[in-house]
This record gives C-alpha cells, sequence and structure tokens, in this order.
C-alpha cells in the first residue's frame, strides 16, 4: 500500500513547524523557498519542480 502526500503541504508544514520553533538557518530557508514558489508558480516554479521531482525519484529509487 502507498500513500501519498502533495509536496505542497509537506513544504507548508514543514514551514509551520520551522516558524513555530523559530528555527533559523538554512533548512528554514529552503523550506520556505519552495514553498513560496509552489504558492507562487512564477517561472522559476517549473525549475524549482524538476528539481524536487529529480530528488523524490532518486530518494524513491533508494529503497528499492
Amino acid at each position: 500500500m502507498v500513500i501519498t502526500i502533495p509536496l505542497v503541504l509537506l513544504l507548508g508544514i514543514g514551514a509551520l513547524v520551522l516558524l513555530r520553533f523559530k528555527a533559523v538557518g538554512f533548512g528554514a530557508a529552503v523550506a520556505v523557498a519552495l514553498f513560496g514558489f509552489y504558492l507562487a508558480d512564477t517561472g522559476a516554479a517549473d525549475t524549482v519542480n524538476q528539481l524536487v521531482t529529480a530528488v523524490t525519484g532518486a530518494l524513491a529509487g533508494v529503497g528499492r
């Protein structure tokens, strides 16, 4: 059984958790930036989407 969760939901939760605990650092900046790109759907969103797709594809292949 495979359960899928939209990436934008995970990034939103991650951003909220990081902001709630006042975590300031590289991880917080990346999570908020990616969340912003997905929400805004700017011209850069396609590049970010391709990068995230490649990384998630590679991570999915690691478990096999």
